[in-house]
This record gives structure tokens, C-alpha cells and sequence, in this order.
């Protein structure tokens, strides 16, 4: 008796032996769900947290669904075959759905399907363990030949037979073996991936592709790998350049924390050892003045201590003859005489004024001079500090380093070449490779790989990030810059252009008039408006009396907190505008407007430095067009040069 028809199944092609019946209608053999059962999550779901489907029409089951055997089909195939079938051992009642099947309890194969006759085990690369069918007896699983997406199973030869032969199963998309087939799955529908959307870049189920990327250009899954193995060459080409200049700009970087470690290790012992010698000289002060005190004290003590020691005695010898003299008697007119001649002596010898207080105590002035020191000391310190932090200027009259000072190994060009004319080889020391980031492309831009971008009027439909602009005609480069000096350049193609650097936590949902590049104190930029050149910070512009340059050098030094735009030109480089804080003016006269573009710069400036920095553009005409300087290859050769 053949498989064909209601009584047989569609698995096996046998005459269906346990009959389950399904919710959706479609009979099988319970040894046949039991083979396929193994490879499934707990409770024979279909896919990872999904329900499990029927083999046939992918219909899913209801949960909590238990198999049991169809006693009624079962009595009608007896009755049909004219004797009773005997009982095959095949695993318990059906397991409940999220539990796992016993795996030593599967029944044995169909007839017709015994897994021990088909082929011999396929030939496998050496040390790669194959893809086992999953219809086989465990524990003697022969390599598989392909996987059906649709079963989500895998077979070898003589169990693939049944997708072959049945019309039903002929349109199960077989595919060679895969170990993980959930992953070939669409999370959502739970159905076999077969399709691409160029739009979005991701693989879709049919479900997929006509309801969420309706109206997107979609192809095969296979025409679209078949392109992107051509491409992956070139992937690889760029991949490798990237290794290479990371790979570089990591050494370099090891060599600059081991310069910043050594340097500030000396530069601490050389200031330890300052305010060791300072706390000296502070403490033989205050040993110099304490003794001058004491020295005055004793000497101004000692005179006074001595007329007050003679004026007690005379004290005394006046009261002795005072006394004397009262007890003369009135008839002895000769002691009489003694007595008050002796008193007359006592009083002439006293006679004169007596010395009076110091006029004034020499070592009390010794307080005023401590004073003079502390304060100028506090000052002195106050100064040096804000110095030291970037906030003061020439005109404090420091002390300048002298020649014998101890001083780190400078690099030979000077750093006065970053405020002047140079040449352009020396800027490519610090040259930095940008990359548009298209997640923070505005939807009116137009990019063009990653170093072009031009205004559209037109919007591009580009996916939904949190980075992305949406009121400014914006973009930003890949990556945060946070220390060292940066080097790059923008070619002005057309139309008006801003070039210059945006805080990394600034919101790119920031309104038109406060979101714009160098319209708030998060951002700065250099502006060609068509007519000239013009400096952007904290909503202030400066114009700048240069002429156009259509190639603009952008020089970011994060340690100098300043930011310089040159115009480049046959090799040289032109500073245009050096933009850094410095020692705030004097208030009393009217300050003009590039006064008042410099107070903004030394009153905010240096707080953009407290953020990491990304290059910034902005497109303001609805013609602009830039592209990103061609720096690549002479910047990998100098990186690799470092």
C-alpha cells in the first residue's frame, strides 16, 4: 500500500502508523513529528520563542498542545488494511508544548526510509564535524545532504527522498546544511529569509516585504551576495588601509602617554622640590624675624628694667629720711638739723623728670613686614595659577625660563609655524582622516561615499537615528577627537559652506536659529557666505579681510585649546584666524566688534575644550557643495612614518 492519499504520510510516504491529527487538519505518523522534534527549542516550537508549525502548511500550533493518537483514523486504517496494526514503539503521548521529548523513545524509521540502508557517510573536511540529519535514530545520525528552510530540519539522502517525490513537499526551499537554521529565519513572521531590502540593508521574509518595506527595492538574498562578494575585495583593500593607519596612530599614541607619564614624573620632582627649597626660605624668614623680636624685646627690657629699679630705690631712700625726720625729738635741735639736712640730699638727688615710655617698639614693625611678604606671596601665587591654566598673558611680567633651565626635548619646528605661513608638509604631521557620519546626516543632504556631501531639495530617505540633524543642514565626522593636534581640509565645491567642530553631546534636535554650527557656545566654525570669509562662535561672527581660498585647512589643537583655519595654496598654508582665549580686557572703553568677539572667546571658549570634538559642516545654500580634502595617501604614508 502506497503513501498516496488521506491515509498516508506526508513525511514518510508510508501508510500513516499513530496517527496524530493536527489543529489544521493534516494527519502524520507520531514517529515522524517525533524525528523532526529533536532539533527544536523545548516543546517543539519552530524557531527560537515561537510556536511550533505544522511540517505541511506551517500553520502554527496553539499553545499547550498536546499529540495524541487519532483512535478513530487508527481503527479506519485497520479496518482498511484488514488487520489490526501492531503497537510501534514510538515516544509518550505527546509531549506537552515547552516540554522536551525523551530522546531515547523515537520510533523506528518507516519502512522504506530505513536510515541504515541509504548512502554512506558523505566525505567531510578533516577536524569539521558534519551536519547530522535530524530524521535519523540518534546516536547513528548520518551527515545530512541539505536543510529545509520550511521544516527547519536537516536530511540526509535517503530522508530527503519524501521532499523529492511529494508535490507537497516540492515546494520546501532546501538549501546545503546549516547548523543553526533559526538563524535563517525572520524573528517576527517566523519564516525562511528570502529576500533584501537595498533600502534599509536587511534580509526580509516574504511577510516582511510586503508589509513594513513595501515599495522598497527589494532582490534575492543570492543576487545581492553575489554583489557584495565582488565588493568584498575592496572591503578588505579599505579594512587593511584602516588596520594600517590605526595600527600607527596607536603607536604613536603609546609613545605620547610614555612622553606624558616621564614628563610629568620630572616635572613633579621639579616642583616638589621648589616648594621644598620656597618652605626653607619661608621658615630662615620667620627663624630672622622671631629673633629680631626677641633681640628688641631685650634690649628696649633691660633700660627699662634699670630706671625702674633706681626710681624704687630713691623711693625708698626719701621715705627712710622722711621717717627719720619725724622721729627727731623737738629738744635735740642737732639731729634735728642731720636728719632733715639728709632729706634735703635724698630729694636734690631725685630732683628731675624721670624717663618716660618709648616713643615706639622697633620690632612691632615686624608684623607690617610678614604682612607685606603674605600678601605679595598670595598674589604672586594667584597669578602664576591663573597663568598656569591657560588665563594669563605676557603682560603679567613673568619670569621667563632661562637658558639653563630644565626643559623636555622640543620638536625642532616651532610652534609659531601654526600662527603664520608654513609649509603644508608640516601640517601632515597632524593629519587626521575624516569620515562622514551618515547617521548625522540631515535628511537634505546628500552623501557621496564618506568624504562628499552636497544640499538637495529633495529629502533622502535615510533610517531613523537619535544623532541625526533635523532643523540644520548639518553633518559630522566619524569619531571624537580628545587630545593631541588634529590636521584636516575641505575643498568649497559651491554654494555656502561652514567648516569647523561641534561638541560631542550636543543635540541635534536643537531648533535652526541656536542648532546651527558657531550659533551657541557649543561649536565654532569659518564661514564662506559668497562674499568673504567670517569666524562663528557662541552667535558672535567676525569678518576676516582674506580673500576666497577654495581650500580651507582646518588645524584642531585640543592641548592649546585653539583652533586655527588656513587658506591652502601651492603647498603653504595661510593662517586666517587662530581662535583661543586670552587674558580678558580692561572694561572702561567701548570695546568694538571684534572686541566683543574676542570677550565671547575668553569668557566661553575654553569651556568647548571640556567636551570631546568632532569636524563639523554645514551646507547653508541650497547649491553647497564640499568634499573632504584629499589627505589619505600622504597621511598613510606619514602615519606609518610616526
Amino acid at each position: 500500500m502506497d503513501g498516496s492519499g488521506p491515509f498516508g504520510c506526508p513525511i514518510c510516504l508510508e501508510p500513516l502508523r499513530e496517527p496524530v491529527t493536527l489543529p489544521c487538519g493534516h494527519n502524520f505518523c507520531l514517529a515522524c513529528l517525533g524525528a523532526l522534534w529533536p532539533h527544536r527549542s523545548a516543546g517543539g516550537t519552530g524557531g527560537p520563542g515561537g510556536p511550533a508549525r505544522c511540517p505541511l502548511c506551517q500553520e502554527p500550533f496553539p499553545d499547550g498542545l498536546q499529540l495524541r493518537k487519532n483512535h478513530t483514523l487508527s481503527e479506519l486504517l485497520q479496518l482498511r488494511q484488514g488487520s489490526a496494526a501492531g503497537p510501534m514503539s514510538v515516544p509518550g503521548s505527546g509531549p506537552a508544548r515547552g516540554a522536551t521529548p525523551e530522546p531515547s523513545a523515537p520510533s523506528a524509521p518507516p519502512t522504506g526510509a530505513e536510515p541504515s540502508a541509504p548512502c554512506a557517510p558523505e566525505a567531510w573536511p578533516a577536524g569539521e564535524e558534519p551536519v547530522r540529519c535530524d530524521a535519523c535514530p540518534e546516536g547513528a545520525a548520518l551527515p545530512a545532504a541539505s536543510s529545509c528552510l520550511s521544516c527547519l530540519a536537516s536530511f540526509c539522502s535517503a530522508h530527503l527522498a519524501p521532499h523529492e517525490r511529494s508535490p507537497a513537499l516540492r515546494g520546501h526551499r532546501l538549501v546545503p546544511p546549516l547548523r543553526r537554521l533559526e538563524e535563517s529565519l525572520c524573528p517576527r513572521h517566523l519564516r525562511p529569509l528570502e529576500r533584501y531590502c537595498l533600502l534599509e540593508r536587511v534580509c526580509l521574509c516574504e511577510a516582511c516585504a510586503t508589509q513594513e518595506h513595501r515599495g522598497h527595492e527589494l532582490v534575492p538574498l543570492e543576487q545581492e551576495r553575489a554583489l557584495q562578494e565582488a565588493e568584498q575585495p575592496k572591503v578588505l583593500s579599505a579594512v587593511e588601509d584602516r588596520l594600517d593607519e590605526l595600527g600607527a596612530s596607536i603607536a604613536q599614541s603609546r609613545r605620547t602617554v610614555a612622553l606624558i607619564k616621564s614628563a610629568a614624573v620630572a616635572e613633579r620632582e621639579r616642583v616638589s622640590q621648589m616648594f621644598a627649597e620656597a618652605t626653607a626660605t619661608l621658615q630662615s624668614f620667620q627663624t630672622e624675624v622671631l629673633g629680631f623680636i626677641e633681640e628688641g624685646e631685650a634690649a628696649m627690657l633691660g633700660r627699662s628694667q634699670g630706671d625702674l629699679r633706681r626710681q624704687e630705690e630713691q623711693r625708698s631712700r626719701l621715705s627712710r629720711a622722711r621717717h627719720n625726720l619725724s622721729q627727731v625729738p623737738e629738744a635735740d635741735s642737732v639731729s634735728f638739723l642731720q636728719e632733715l639736712l639728709a632729706l634735703r640730699l635724698a630729694l636734690e638727688e631725685g630732683s628731675g623728670p624721670g624717663p618716660g615710655p618709648p616713643r615706639e617698639l622697633s620690632f612691632t614693625k615686624s608684623s607690617q613686614v610678614v604682612k607685606a611678604v603674605r600678601d605679595i606671596l598670595v598674589s604672586a601665587c594667584a597669578s602664576q595659577w591663573e597663568q598656569l591654566r591657560g588665563l594669563g598673558s605676557d603682560e603679567d611680567g613673568l619670569q621667563k625660563v632661562g637658558s639653563d633651565a630644565e626643559v623636555e626635548p622640543q620638536d625642532p619646528d616651532s610652534t609659531s609655524l601654526l600662527e603664520s605661513e608654513a609649509p603644508r608638509d608640516y601640517f601632515l604631521k597632524f593629519a587626521y582622516i575624516v569620515d562622514l557620519d551618515s547617521d548625522t546626516a540631515d535628511k537634505f543632504l546628500q552623501l557621496f561615499g564618506t568624504k562628499g556631501v552636497k544640499r538637495v531639495l529633495c529629502p533622502v530617505n535615510y533610517p531613523e537615528s537619535p544623532t541625526r540633524f533635523t532643523h540644520c543642514e548639518q553633518v559630522l565626522g566619524e569619531g571624537a577627537l580628545d587630545r593631541g593636534t588634529y590636521y584636516w581640509e575641505v575643498e568649497i565645491i559651491e554654494g555656502w559652506v561652514s567648516v569647523g567642530v561641534m561638541a560631542e553631546g550636543f543635540s541635534p534636535q536643537e531648533p535652526y536659529d541656536r542648532g546651527r554650527l558657531g550659533r551657541n557656545a557649543h561649536s565654532c566654525c569659518l564661514q564662506w557666505n559668497g562674499r568673504g570669509f567670517s569666524v562663528w562662535f557662541g552667535g558672535l561672527e567676525a569678518p576676516l579681510p582674506h580673500p576666497f581660498s577654495p581650500t580651507v585647512g582646518v588645524c584642531l589643537e585640543y592641548a592649546d585649546r585653539a583652533l586655527s583655519f588656513y587658506a591652502v595654496r601651492e603647498g603653504k598654508l595661510s593662517l586666517l584666524r587662530r581662535l583661543k582665549a586670552s587674558r580678558p580686557r580692561r572694561s572702561g572703553a567701548l570695546a568694538s566688534p571684534t572686541d566683543l568677539f574676542q570677550s565671547r572667546l575668553d569668557s566661553h571658549f575654553s569651556g568647548l575644550f571640556s567636551h570631546r570634538l568632532k569636524p563639523a559642516f554645514f551646507l547653508e545654500s541650497v547649491d553647497a557643495h564640499l568634499q573632504i580634502g584629499p589627505l589619505k595617501k600622504s597621511c598613510i604614508s606619514v602615519l606609518k612614518r610616526r
